[in-house]
Protein backbone atom coordinates (compact mmCIF):
# COMPACT_ATOMS: atom_id res chain seq x y z
CA UNK A 1 0.00 0.00 0.00
CA UNK A 2 1.42 3.10 -0.39
CA UNK A 3 1.46 6.50 1.16
CA UNK A 4 -1.75 7.86 1.73
CA UNK A 5 -0.69 11.13 3.75
CA UNK A 6 2.21 13.32 3.17
CA UNK A 7 1.20 16.00 5.09
CA UNK A 8 -0.60 16.85 7.85
CA UNK A 9 -0.88 20.47 8.34
CA UNK A 10 -2.47 21.85 4.69
CA UNK A 11 -4.04 24.89 5.65
CA UNK A 12 -6.88 24.04 3.36
CA UNK A 13 -9.71 23.96 6.57
CA UNK A 14 -8.15 27.51 7.09
CA UNK A 15 -11.60 28.58 5.54
CA UNK A 16 -14.10 26.35 7.77
CA UNK A 17 -14.29 23.45 4.64
CA UNK A 18 -12.50 20.09 4.55
CA UNK A 19 -12.31 17.92 1.48
CA UNK A 20 -13.82 14.96 0.90
CA UNK A 21 -12.52 11.74 -0.79
CA UNK A 22 -13.62 12.90 -3.97
CA UNK A 23 -11.92 16.23 -4.23
CA UNK A 24 -14.90 17.97 -3.08
CA UNK A 25 -15.13 20.58 -0.43
CA UNK A 26 -17.74 20.62 2.38
CA UNK A 27 -18.43 23.00 5.03
CA UNK A 28 -16.70 21.46 8.51
CA UNK A 29 -20.33 21.59 10.04
CA UNK A 30 -21.74 19.63 7.81
CA UNK A 31 -23.94 16.51 8.89
CA UNK A 32 -21.37 14.11 6.61
CA UNK A 33 -18.80 15.57 8.67
CA UNK A 34 -20.62 15.36 11.73
CA UNK A 35 -20.69 11.47 11.21
CA UNK A 36 -17.32 11.20 10.34
CA UNK A 37 -16.53 12.52 13.27
CA UNK A 38 -18.51 10.92 15.70
CA UNK A 39 -17.11 7.08 13.86
CA UNK A 40 -13.47 9.27 14.29
CA UNK A 41 -14.66 9.56 18.22
CA UNK A 42 -15.49 6.25 18.92
CA UNK A 43 -12.85 4.41 17.10
CA UNK A 44 -11.04 6.44 19.50
CA UNK A 45 -13.11 5.64 22.53
CA UNK A 46 -12.71 1.80 21.52
CA UNK A 47 -8.58 2.09 21.46
CA UNK A 48 -8.89 3.24 25.09
CA UNK A 49 -11.37 0.43 25.53
CA UNK A 50 -8.51 -1.87 23.99
CA UNK A 51 -6.14 -0.40 26.97
CA UNK A 52 -7.77 -2.09 29.48
CA UNK A 53 -7.33 -6.07 30.17
CA UNK A 54 -10.07 -8.17 28.58
CA UNK A 55 -10.59 -11.63 27.30
CA UNK A 56 -8.10 -12.61 24.13
CA UNK A 57 -11.45 -13.17 21.66
CA UNK A 58 -12.94 -9.78 23.02
CA UNK A 59 -10.01 -7.87 22.20
CA UNK A 60 -9.99 -9.55 18.95
CA UNK A 61 -13.60 -8.60 18.43
CA UNK A 62 -12.78 -4.77 19.07
CA UNK A 63 -9.63 -4.74 17.49
CA UNK A 64 -11.63 -6.00 14.02
CA UNK A 65 -14.26 -3.74 14.61
CA UNK A 66 -11.92 -0.73 14.86
CA UNK A 67 -10.52 -1.90 11.20
CA UNK A 68 -14.68 -1.93 10.16
CA UNK A 69 -14.64 1.62 11.71
CA UNK A 70 -12.08 3.15 9.62
CA UNK A 71 -13.91 1.59 6.43
CA UNK A 72 -17.61 3.31 7.53
CA UNK A 73 -15.36 6.92 7.99
CA UNK A 74 -13.56 5.89 4.37
CA UNK A 75 -17.53 5.77 3.07
CA UNK A 76 -18.88 8.43 4.48
CA UNK A 77 -15.34 10.45 3.05
CA UNK A 78 -16.55 9.29 -0.49
CA UNK A 79 -19.89 9.85 -1.61
CA UNK A 80 -21.50 6.92 -3.36
CA UNK A 81 -18.10 4.75 -2.40
CA UNK A 82 -18.67 1.04 -0.44
CA UNK A 83 -15.64 0.22 1.70
CA UNK A 84 -17.93 -1.64 4.83
CA UNK A 85 -19.29 -4.65 3.84
CA UNK A 86 -22.70 -6.09 4.71
CA UNK A 87 -20.60 -9.13 6.22
CA UNK A 88 -19.17 -6.76 9.01
CA UNK A 89 -22.89 -6.68 9.87
CA UNK A 90 -23.52 -10.21 10.18
CA UNK A 91 -20.43 -10.42 11.76
CA UNK A 92 -21.73 -7.95 14.52
CA UNK A 93 -24.96 -9.90 15.22
CA UNK A 94 -22.76 -13.37 15.41
CA UNK A 95 -20.73 -11.90 18.20
CA UNK A 96 -23.40 -10.53 19.85
CA UNK A 97 -25.34 -13.85 19.61
CA UNK A 98 -22.30 -15.47 20.97
CA UNK A 99 -21.73 -13.09 23.88
CA UNK A 100 -24.95 -12.55 24.84
CA UNK A 101 -25.76 -16.49 25.39
CA UNK A 102 -23.40 -16.97 28.16
CA UNK A 103 -25.01 -13.48 29.97
CA UNK A 104 -27.83 -14.29 32.44
CA UNK A 105 -30.96 -12.44 31.38
CA UNK A 106 -31.44 -9.20 32.23
CA UNK A 107 -34.13 -8.60 34.96
CA UNK A 108 -33.32 -4.81 35.92
CA UNK A 109 -31.74 -1.96 34.15
CA UNK A 110 -28.14 -1.78 34.27
CA UNK A 111 -25.93 1.50 35.30
CA UNK A 112 -23.50 2.41 32.73
CA UNK A 113 -20.41 1.19 35.68
CA UNK A 114 -18.25 -1.49 37.38
CA UNK A 115 -15.27 -2.27 36.24
CA UNK A 116 -12.94 0.78 34.52
CA UNK A 117 -13.32 -1.62 31.24
CA UNK A 118 -17.42 -1.65 31.50
CA UNK A 119 -17.57 1.49 31.96
CA UNK A 120 -15.29 2.37 29.01
CA UNK A 121 -17.64 -0.23 27.18
CA UNK A 122 -20.72 2.13 27.97
CA UNK A 123 -19.23 5.69 26.93
CA UNK A 124 -18.19 3.38 24.02
CA UNK A 125 -21.92 2.64 23.29
CA UNK A 126 -23.38 6.18 24.18
CA UNK A 127 -20.77 7.55 21.09
CA UNK A 128 -22.13 4.11 18.85
CA UNK A 129 -25.55 5.71 19.35
CA UNK A 130 -24.61 9.55 18.70
CA UNK A 131 -22.78 8.14 15.20
CA UNK A 132 -25.18 6.45 14.01
CA UNK A 133 -27.43 9.25 15.01
CA UNK A 134 -25.33 11.53 12.88
CA UNK A 135 -25.39 9.00 10.10
CA UNK A 136 -29.08 8.95 10.46
CA UNK A 137 -29.01 12.56 9.26
CA UNK A 138 -26.81 11.61 6.74
CA UNK A 139 -29.10 9.52 5.11
CA UNK A 140 -32.12 11.78 5.42
CA UNK A 141 -30.18 14.88 3.34
CA UNK A 142 -28.63 12.33 0.78
CA UNK A 143 -28.29 8.87 -0.33
CA UNK A 144 -26.35 6.80 1.68
CA UNK A 145 -26.24 2.41 1.71
CA UNK A 146 -28.15 1.03 4.96
CA UNK A 147 -24.94 -0.66 5.87
CA UNK A 148 -23.51 2.16 7.87
CA UNK A 149 -26.23 3.03 10.13
CA UNK A 150 -27.29 -0.91 10.40
CA UNK A 151 -23.70 -1.48 12.02
CA UNK A 152 -23.56 1.07 14.47
CA UNK A 153 -26.85 0.20 15.82
CA UNK A 154 -25.54 -3.07 15.82
CA UNK A 155 -22.37 -2.07 17.34
CA UNK A 156 -24.08 -0.08 20.33
CA UNK A 157 -26.09 -3.37 21.24
CA UNK A 158 -22.74 -5.11 21.01
CA UNK A 159 -21.28 -2.60 23.11
CA UNK A 160 -23.96 -2.71 25.74
CA UNK A 161 -23.00 -7.10 26.09
CA UNK A 162 -19.10 -5.97 26.15
CA UNK A 163 -19.64 -4.71 28.92
CA UNK A 164 -21.58 -7.17 31.01
CA UNK A 165 -18.97 -9.13 29.58
CA UNK A 166 -16.30 -7.29 31.01
CA UNK A 167 -18.11 -6.59 34.20
CA UNK A 168 -18.33 -10.41 35.00
CA UNK A 169 -14.57 -10.87 33.93
CA UNK A 170 -13.31 -11.53 37.29
CA UNK A 171 -16.36 -12.54 39.48
CA UNK A 172 -18.09 -9.28 39.26
CA UNK A 173 -21.36 -8.21 37.86
CA UNK A 174 -23.70 -5.83 36.40
CA UNK A 175 -24.33 -2.53 38.61
CA UNK A 176 -28.36 -2.42 38.74
CA UNK A 177 -30.28 0.72 38.87
CA UNK A 178 -32.16 0.83 41.97
CA UNK A 179 -35.32 3.06 42.01
CA UNK A 180 -36.75 4.15 45.31
CA UNK A 181 -40.38 5.16 43.63
CA UNK A 182 -40.29 1.34 42.44
CA UNK A 183 -39.00 -0.15 45.98
CA UNK A 184 -41.95 1.84 47.10
CA UNK A 185 -44.36 -0.34 45.06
Amino acid sequence: MGKRLTQIATRTGDDGTTGLGNNTRVPKDSPRIQALGDVDELNSHIGLLLCEAMPEGVRELLVQVQHELFNLGGELSIPGFELLKDDAVLALDEALAEHNARLPKLEEFILPAGTRAAAQAHVCRTVARRAERAVVAVGAAEPLREAPRQYLNRLSDLLFVLARVLNRMDGGDDVYWRSERLARG
